[in-house]
C-alpha cells in the first residue's frame, strides 16, 4: 500500500484538475452570457484587402487606443451607431450612415504591393504609383527661381491619374459614419477598383480577358446580403476612368481597351462616379480627375491660392499635349501648329508627340504646373475622351481654360463642383443662374477651317477680364482638390470628395426614401416617382 502512495496521490491530482477546469469552462460560457461581445465582432471577420495593410498605404492617424492594425480596422469597420456618435457627438450620423463591403482578397488589385517587394524597384509599377495611399511618390523640392520651383516642399504628389478608386477608399476608411449594421446603412460602398482591374489588361487583349473578371465581381456582389434589399441601389462605387472606356458592349472587340463593366445589370442598380459622363444620356456622375496637390489644412490652400496669383504669366495661352497620328484629332495639329508659329512669348507648349521622350516630359508634375502657372488661358481641346486630366491641373495652376467642345465643359461634367451659386453676388439664387465666367469656349470648326485663330480670340479680353477670370478660376481651387487621406484636416474646407460625397449620399437618402430617381437635363437626379 506504501509502495502506490505516489500512484494515488497522481489519481487525486488529475480527478481534481478536472473538476477545476470544467469549473472554469461552465463559469466561462456564464460569463459570456451575461457580457457579450458585439454582434458584429462575433458574426464575421472584419479585414480590409491586402494591399491596405501595407505600410505605405497607413492605416488613420487617430485612432488612438487601439493596439495592432487587424484591431484597429475593426474597431473603426464594425463600429455601433451608439459607438460612432460618442466619437463625434458634434455632428449627427442620421441619414449618413456607410456600410463599407469587405471585398474577397481575390478581387484585390494590389495584393502584391506588400513592404519588400520587387515591384517597388519599378517607379512605374502600380505598387509606387498607388503609394502614399493613392497619392504617389512625393514631388521632391525644386531648385529653379522661376515659376519652374513654383511648386511647394510639401503637399505635393506624382499622382496617377487612375488613382481615385484608391484615393477615395481611403479617405473612406476614415469616415467618422462607418457601421457593420446593414439595418442603419443610408448607403452601401463598394471598395473594389474597376480601373485598377482594366489596367491589368493590355489594348488588344480578348474581350473574354477584359471583361470576365470585373463580371465575376458583379456575380459576388449580387449574392450578397447587402444587394437584397434594393438590388444594389443603395450601392455606390467609383470607376476612375471615363464612362467610355467601361460601356464596350462589343464582345468580339479584340482591339479595343475598355470592358463592359458599365453595361451589366447589376451596374446599373449602383449609383457610379467617372471621370466623365455622357451627357447626352446620363447613367453616371462625374467626378474630377486627382491633382498633384493634396493638402493637409485649409492654409495649404490658401497659401497655394496666393502662389497661384501672384505667379507671373508671361505666355498669353499654352498647351501641353500631343498629335493623333492620321490627324485623327485636327483641332491638336491646328493648336500645335499655331502655337509653334505665334511670335515670341505668345504660346508656350510641352509637345508630348516625341514618342517616349514625349511622354516623359509631359508626365512631369514640375513642368506641366510651371507652364500652366506661366500662362493666362490653357487649351484644352479633347483627347482620348472629352474630358482631360489637364483641365483639373489648368484649375489647380489658376489658369484660365479654354475648351473646344461643349462636353469638355465643367457646366457639363463637374455641376457639383463649380462654386455653389450662394457664394457669388452675381449669381441670381432665384432662378440658379450664375453669370460667372472662368473658361472660354472656341467652336473647332472655326479653328480647322480658317475662319478663326485661338490667338485672335484670347487677344480680345482685356487685363481686367483675365483677372477677373483668373481669380474664379482660383476660388475653384479647393473644390478641384482631394486632401490628403492620411491626416485628420486642419480647417473647414469642402474638397472633391466633400462634394461628391455628399451629394452621393443625398442620392443615397432619396432612394432609401422610395423615390424612383431620373436624370435632369443638367445631369442632377430628377424624382420621378415614389414607389407605391
Amino acid at each position: 500500500m506504501e509502495a502506490n502512495y505516489p500512484k494515488y496521490v497522481l489519481y487525486g491530482l488529475l480527478i481534481v484538475g478536472s473538476w477545476l477546469l470544467s469549473c472554469l469552462l461552465h463559469f466561462q460560457a456564464f460569463h459570456l452570457s451575461l457580457f457579450p461581445y458585439p454582434s458584429t465582432l462575433l458574426s464575421r471577420r472584419v479585414v480590409l484587402p491586402l494591399a491596405l495593410d501595407a505600410s505605405f498605404l497607413p492605416p488613420p492617424d487617430d485612432a488612438a487606443g487601439v493596439g495592432d492594425g487587424a484591431a484597429q480596422r475593426i474597431s473603426r469597420k464594425s463600429s455601433s451607431p451608439s459607438s460612432v456618435a460618442a466619437k463625434g457627438a458634434a455632428s449627427s450620423c442620421e441619414g449618413r450612415y456607410v456600410h463599407m463591403l469587405e471585398v474577397p482578397s481575390r478581387f484585390d488589385m494590389l495584393s502584391g504591393c506588400v513592404e519588400g517587394s520587387p515591384a517597388f524597384e519599378d517607379p512605374y509599377h502600380v505598387c509606387v504609383l498607388m503609394s502614399n495611399s493613392g497619392l504617389g511618390p512625393v514631388i521632391p523640392p525644386g531648385n529653379s527661381s522661376d515659376n519652374a520651383d513654383i511648386i511647394p516642399s510639401t503637399g505635393w504628389y506624382n499622382t496617377d491619374q487612375y488613382a481615385l478608386e484608391v484615393i477615395f477608399h481611403n479617405r473612406m476608411r476614415r469616415y467618422e459614419c462607418l457601421t457593420g449594421d446593414l439595418a442603419v446603412a443610408t448607403a452601401v460602398y463598394v471598395p473594389f477598383y474597376p480601373a485598377l482591374e482594366l489596367n491589368r489588361h493590355k489594348c488588344g487583349s480578348s474581350a473574354t480577358e477584359r471583361n470576365v473578371p470585373s463580371m465575376e465581381f458583379l456575380r459576388w456582389l449580387s449574392s450578397q446580403p447587402s444587394w437584397a434589399a434594393l438590388g444594389g441601389r443603395d450601392h455606390f462605387i467609383i470607376a476612375a476612368r471615363t464612362t467610355w472606356m467601361f460601356r464596350r458592349e462589343e464582345a468580339g472587340d479584340a482591339l479595343g481597351c475598355g470592358n463592359s463593366f458599365l453595361v451589366q445589370p447589376e451596374s446599373g442598380n449602383m449609383t457610379v462616379m467617372t471621370y466623365e459622363s455622357n451627357i447626352w444620356e446620363r447613367r453616371d456622375f462625374a467626378v474630377p480627375y486627382p491633382t498633384y496637390f493634396h493638402p493637409s489644412s485649409a492654409g495649404d490652400v490658401v497659401a497655394w491660392q496666393d502662389r497661384a496669383r501672384a505667379a507671373d504669366r508671361p505666355w498669353l495661352f499654352a498647351f501641353a499635349g500631343a498629335r493623333r497620328a492620321n490627324g485623327t484629332l485636327a483641332i491638336r495639329d491646328h493648336i500645335i501648329d499655331e502655337c509653334t508659329a505665334s511670335p515670341p512669348r505668345r504660346c508656350g507648349m510641352l509637345d508630348c508627340s516625341h514618342g517616349l521622350e514625349g511622354s516623359i516630359t509631359c508626365r512631369s508634375p514640375r513642368r506641366l504646373v510651371a507652364l500652366f502657372a506661366s500662362a493666362r488661358f490653357c487649351l484644352q481641346p479633347p483627347g482620348d475622351s472629352f474630358m482631360r486630366r489637364s483641365s483639373i491641373d489648368t484649375i489647380i495652376a489658376g489658369c484660365i481654360p479654354v475648351f473646344f467642345h461643349e462636353a469638355s465643359t465643367f457646366r457639363k461634367q463637374y455641376r457639383w463642383h463649380e462654386r455653389d451659386v450662394g457664394e457669388d453676388s452675381n449669381a441670381d439664387a432665384a432662378t440658379g443662374t450664375d453669370h460667372r465666367r472662368y473658361s472660354v469656349l472656341i467652336d473647332p470648326d472655326d479653328v480647322v477651317e480658317g475662319r478663326v485663330r485661338i490667338e485672335e480670340i484670347l487677344s480680345r479680353f482685356t487685363d481686367d477680364e483675365v483677372i477677373a477670370m483668373r481669380e474664379e478660376v482660383i476660388k475653384m481651387i479647393p473644390r478641384f482638390v482631394y486632401k490628403d487621406p492620411r491626416v485628420s484636416f486642419e480647417g473647414d474646407m469642402r474638397d472633391a470628395f466633400d462634394i461628391s460625397f455628399d451629394e452621393i449620399m443625398g442620392r443615397m437618402r432619396r432612394i432609401k426614401n422610395g423615390d424612383v430617381i431620373g436624370w435632369k437635363e443638367d445631369g442632377d437626379d430628377d424624382v420621378v416617382t415614389k414607389d407605391s
